[in-house]
């Protein structure tokens, strides 16, 4: 199964409660840290809602 590597790009600081819990859900918690997430539907979604504050590749 694909692989997601998601980074963040943007503070959640100024966003609201739910990004801010979807980004702690991804694992991120700093400018610049990357985490690894298979590519499901359930992690497509919480990228959609934090897509402003994240850049997302496909690992292989």
């Amino acid at each position: 199964m694909a692989q997601l590597k998601v980074t963040q790009i943007k503070s959640g600081i100024g966003g609201t409660h739910r990004q801010r819990e979807t980004l702690k859900s991804l694992g991120l918690r700093k400018i610049r840290q990357s985490v690894v997430r298979e590519d499901s539907q359930t992690v497509r979604g919480m990228i959609a809602t934090v897509s402003h504050l994240v850049t997302v590749e496909e690992v292989d």
